[in-house]
């Protein structure tokens, strides 16, 4: 348009579309073993996939991570004595680190060791290897995990669309709010510190999961509401 007045720049609402986010899919504790279950089952020649993808998952779900974190995980970014990740080459360019239990810990170890004698010269520095000893990628990993869902009875081979990877990062965020509500925690207070861990530019990207479950908007509603002595709860 500024180079010929002849162009013709269509009126804003000619072609009305609203962006809808898909609400997320929050796993139950069920549907996690089950999924954790399943991927120790996944055919392998040395033993290694079932192990990779049952420790892939597991830290989708403790640690809220993005699966492109996952998997770029090298072994210098996993501190096998501290137990604190390094996340590099985030979403938004950021590196963060992610502390995670002593469970997670001692299960990352045990990966490793079970890696390093199966793969004991692997062709990349992944800490997360695959069948072959190479890096894994996202489209592998959620083609593996539709698969996995479909096993586990989370959808129908037909179904285009189904509970996703990054559903979980949505339930460890849901799943922290909760507790923090039920226990009586402050969470304005603490929302940024999910917010970093996260690795969410703002905290703001973090409000939208207030609204993702009814039980959470509950809690929320319920702290809002005003006390009997007339003062805010």
């Amino acid at each position: 348009a500024a180079r010929d007045s002849r162009t013709e720049v269509p009126p804003l609402g000619l072609l009305p579309h609203r962006y809808h986010r898909k609400p997320p899919y929050i796993y139950t504790h069920g549907e996690i073993g089950r999924l954790l279950k399943a991927a120790k089952q996944l055919p392998s020649r040395t033993g290694l996939r079932p192990r990779t993808y049952a420790t892939l998952l597991g830290l989708l779900v403790v640690t809220g991570m993005r699966v492109g974190e996952v998997v770029g995980l090298d072994r210098e970014d996993v501190d096998p004595v501290n137990g604190v990740l390094t996340v590099r080459r985030t979403k938004f360019g950021k590196s963060r680190l992610v502390p995670v239990h002593v469970s997670t810990q001692r299960a990352l170890n045990r990966y490793a060791d079970w890696r390093d004698r199966i793969q004991p010269k692997p062709a990349t520095t992944s800490f997360l290897l695959g069948e072959h000893g190479g890096r894994l990628t996202v489209n592998v990993v959620e083609q593996t995990f539709v698969k996995l869902s479909h096993q586990v009875g989370l959808g129908r081979p037909s179904d285009r669309r189904g509970p996703r990877l990054h559903d979980m990062r949505h339930g460890f965020a849901i799943g922290t709010l909760l507790r923090w509500y039920r226990t009586g925690i402050d969470v304005e207070r603490h929302l940024p510190e999910l917010s970093t861990y996260l690795g969410h530019a703002h905290a703001t990207d973090t409000y939208w999961y207030l609204s993702a479950a009814p039980e959470l908007m509950r809690l929320v509603v319920a702290r809002l509401e005003p006390c009997r002595g007339g003062r805010p709860a």
